[in-house]
């Protein structure tokens, strides 16, 4: 468990130093990031980059950033994102549990319809899904995004506060 503590400390350690060379306020890297975090709870797998950067620009955030927020949705979390956002959109739709989803296949055959513009198939297999996930992912969309922004913009603020009060330090030894 101590080493799992340690990776997540580094991990997001590295994400802020990241975060912290961009070049921008802290509002616009923080609203940048929280749309990459919040666009990663949606089911537009493929799509998860260009979504985050037209968001971000729209609220006039950093479009880099919002790419380094997408890696919150990754091999690893996107499991219980989809899970999680399906079950969701299930209860809100009224719709029963569906066991035994296999989303590498529904992912597969959206994006194959897509791809050769060919919808006939799409709304037999994957729309049953998809849509409930839709519909789903809109709460966490919202909250991760609140979360996220106030997480990123209150970290890019202390750090902007420790490197004024370093810059008047140096201003007083001179």
């Amino acid at each position: 468990m101590k080493n799992i503590k340690k990776y997540w400390k580094r991990y997001n350690k590295k994400i802020l130093v990241r975060l912290k060379q961009l070049k921008g306020t802290p509002y616009s890297i923080a609203a940048g990031f929280a749309c990459g975090v919040a666009i990663s709870f949606t089911p537009f797998i493929g799509f998860h980059l260009i979504l985050a950067a037209i968001t971000a620009w729209l609220i006039r955030g950093n479009i880099v950033s919002s790419a380094l927020g997408t890696l919150i949705g990754n091999p690893w979390t996107f499991p219980f994102i989809w899970v999680a956002v399906l079950s969701t959109g299930n209860y809100v739709l009224g719709n029963g549990s569906i066991d035994n989803v296999n989303f590498l296949k529904i992912f597969e055959k959206a994006g194959e319809a897509v791809m050769t513009f060919k919808f006939k198939n799409f709304g037999h297999d994957a729309w049953p899904i998809i849509y409930p996930m839709m519909i789903g992912c809109i709460p966490y969309y919202i909250i991760s995004w609140f979360v996220s922004y106030k997480l990123v913009n209150s970290a890019m603020n202390r750090l902007e506060q420790r490197r004024l009060k370093k810059q008047a330090q140096k201003g007083d030894k001179i």
